[in-house]
């Protein structure tokens, strides 16, 4: 089993910076791939920015250019830096896992975290 615990959270200002933190609970944790979704307010859930076990990286068009994903496979996390943060990217963020590689609906990902929630106030 595999537990997941979001970090980091929280109310910021548009323009500001913010780093998300997903912690595995996996001995193997090296081993999965994990992603970063979001769901705002009567929206569905979106894959934001995922980690593959062997680090290739996939962003979606709302994570490239200002979000960043990387993991640290020695203390099992992984993190998302999101830079200029606008309005619209406020949400619950979630992280997820999946054996190996990265893939890109909610519905390949076997593992959740409860979410934390950003907000990102104009």
């Amino acid at each position: 089993q595999v537990q997941l615990v979001e970090s980091g959270g929280g109310l910021v200002q548009a323009g500001d910076s913010l780093r998300l933190s997903c912690t595995v609970s996996k001995r193997s944790a090296y081993r999965y791939a994990v992603a970063w979704f979001r769901q705002a307010p009567g929206k569905e859930r979106e894959l934001v920015a995922g980690i593959g076990w062997n680090n290739t990286m996939y962003y979606s068009d709302s994570g490239k250019d200002r979000f960043t994903i990387s993991r640290d496979n020695a203390k099992n996390t992984v993190d998302l830096h999101m830079n200029v943060l606008k309005p619209e990217d406020t949400a619950v963020y979630f992280c997820a896992a999946r054996p190996w590689n990265i893939r890109y609906t909610t519905s390949d990902y076997d593992y959740w975290g409860q979410g934390t929630q950003v907000t990102v106030d104009s």
